[in-house]
């Protein structure tokens, strides 16, 4: 819950000129929906791809406060976070609701960005690959083969959300071979290994290289380090080398 659609405008006019040669990557903004509009125009002309948070499931209706797959896409979002920690945490989000939110962004042609991930007592107790097993078969139990190269997996341990602390990088990268092998038992090895699994929690320009040069993470959903265009763009630019 940041940025106004002005806000979010001045920050994609100075993040454009960081951006404009890149390759090889992509950069993705999901915004306020009160911002989609204003993002997603001032993002015209650069490889900047502008997204929403969250959606309802159902096309319209009687649902106060919520917003649709495509009210997103007419006001210019092509990209739509599912089951983030927060909307788990504290909006009551199961992973039946990302599997109807999932198969409705699809439906539509959006791309979906599913989060799973464990809290600290998961952690603690040591279950967190039970967890995030449960929450892969719910959240993804509408996904067919056919789609799954369409999808963004990203896990996000709750535990390191927001509190400066993160998963080291042999941690991250346990989780994501788990992961991994789950989404080529469930789909297929093509199909398993054609989905993007990021990181979220806590990843910032310190410890982006040595996330990123593990061979099961493909990208960073970053938090609080994409809130200042200078902190956002030195991740961006980190070096790869896998």
């Amino acid at each position: 819950m940041f940025k106004t659609g002005d806000e979010a405008a001045a920050f994609i006019a100075e993040l454009k000129p960081q951006v404009a040669a890149l390759t090889g990557r992509e950069v993705a903004l999901a915004v306020p929906a009160t911002a989609l509009s204003a993002a997603a125009k001032a993002a015209e002309g650069s490889p900047i791809i502008v997204g929403a948070q969250n959606m309802h499931w159902e096309p319209k209706g009687a649902f106060t406060g919520e917003i649709s797959g495509s009210m997103i896409k007419a006001a210019g979002g092509t990209l739509v976070i599912l089951g983030h920690s927060e909307r788990r945490q504290f909006f009551g989000e199961d992973d039946e609701k990302v599997s109807k939110k999932l198969e409705a962004a699809l439906s539509i042609g959006l791309v979906p960005v599913v989060c799973v991930g464990e809290n600290l007592e998961d952690r603690e107790t040591g279950r967190t690959l039970e967890v995030l097993s449960t929450q892969l078969a719910g959240s993804l139990s509408r996904l067919t083969a056919a789609d799954a190269s369409k999808l963004i997996l990203a896990y996000e341990p709750v535990w390191a959300i927001g509190t400066g602390k993160s998963a080291t990088e042999g941690e991250a990268q346990e989780v994501h071979v788990f992961l991994r092998r789950k989404l080529k038992e469930r789909f297929g090895d093509e199909a398993g290994l054609s989905i993007r699994i990021l990181y979220g929690g806590s990843a910032k320009a310190e410890n982006a290289s040595a996330l990123l040069i593990q061979t099961e993470i493909d990208g960073l959903l970053i938090g609080s380090a994409s809130l200042t265009v200078d902190s956002f763009a030195k991740i961006i630019k980190t070096p790869i080398d896998k």
